[in-house]
């Protein structure tokens, strides 16, 4: 009785991924539950997100032939993914921690990206607990949001501040985010309204209003318009959806560039951000220059239909995942 009763104490739910494919890939099992090594915590997870990249995943959506293909391959598995728990967004509260560990201690409340580099990538958030050294992208989550609201943030911020720093973002300079009502383009539309630009957003007419909010001057809804206001040219292009996606009026940017105007997509090569970053992040969050957007929330067992959702490709924001405990009320 006490030996099963032990074996019941070290399992825990998670969202099972033994093949590529369609959604239905996706099995709520149990399965061991972690135990952190001498440099790692272990965090009780209670919220995730579901992210475009988790679906590039879970579906190897990239040719294995194609160099970021075969990068893919390399880091998580040719054939099925080497570690069957995917997702990379965490945001819970630490419940051990190993002996080496200095930045975190038992109750903290930490949210961050489990992918350090192009790398060094780290999978496992969809699950009641992950293991991360203590050097990961994870910081100490800020008191004035939520899980959900923290689970919401890291991912678009990762890629937003990484694209936006290649296009060597200034204030005052007059910038285009193409693509604003995703997760990348909800991030870069606030993060270049902080630093002091002024933004116009490129979106769908039911966002219009939408992105107006998050800080856009001006909006242009690219089911309507074919090119910018004659005679505007742009600092900086950012491209938050990638080359899959165009329109007449993404072409027409890409042309509508100052002489010294550059144009980024988040095609461009792989992103790159450190752990100061999200120190940064943090501040922002704190300072109310930076809000979490939330389009739907899921919890654990509905993951499946998550990513039906994710890919349609027409979010608003962020989708997040609610991670229940059996322990709790």
């Amino acid at each position: 009785m006490v030996e099963s009763i032990q074996i019941w104490r070290n399992l825990m739910k998670a969202i099972v991924c033994t093949k590529y494919g369609p959604p239905d890939v996706l099995q709520l099992k149990e399965v061991e539950k972690p135990t952190p090594k001498d440099n790692e915590v272990l965090v009780k997870i209670q919220a995730t997100a579901v992210t475009a990249s988790d679906c590039i995943v879970r579906g190897f959506k990239l040719p294995r032939w194609h160099p970021l293909g075969f990068m893919m391959g390399v880091m998580i598995g040719f054939t099925a993914p080497r570690n069957p728990i995917l997702g990379m967004i965490v945001a819970g509260e630490v419940e051990s921690v190993g002996q080496d560990v200095s930045r975190f201690k038992v109750g903290d409340q930490v949210y961050g990206d489990t992918v350090k580099s192009s790398t060094d990538i780290r999978l496992g958030t969809y699950a009641q607990y992950i293991a991360l050294p203590e050097d990961s992208m994870i910081v100490k989550k800020p008191s004035n949001i939520t899980y959900e609201e923290a689970a919401a943030i890291p991912y678009g911020f990762g890629l937003a501040n990484s694209y936006l720093k290649k296009g060597d973002l200034q204030s005052g300079q007059n910038v285009l985010i193409y693509g604003a009502s995703g997760s990348i383009g909800t991030t870069a539309v606030q993060l270049a309204k902080a630093v002091g630009a002024e933004v116009t957003g490129v979106c769908s007419t039911r966002n219009v209003d939408f992105v107006k909010s998050l800080g856009a001057a001006e909006v242009l809804d690219y089911t309507k318009a074919d090119a910018p206001p004659a005679g505007e040219r742009y600092d900086l292009v950012l491209d938050a959806v990638g080359k899959s996606k165009s329109s007449k009026l993404k072409e027409a940017c890409q042309k509508a560039l100052t002489p010294d105007g550059k144009y980024i997509s988040v095609d461009d090569g792989s992103p790159n951000y450190s752990l100061e970053e999200m120190v940064l992040l943090n501040e922002l969050v704190e300072a109310g220059k930076l809000q979490a957007i939330i389009d739907r929330t899921y919890p654990l067992e509905e993951m499946v239909e998550a990513h039906r959702y994710v890919d349609q490709g027409h979010k608003k924001g962020n989708v997040v995942i609610t991670v229940p405990h059996d322990d709790e009320t």
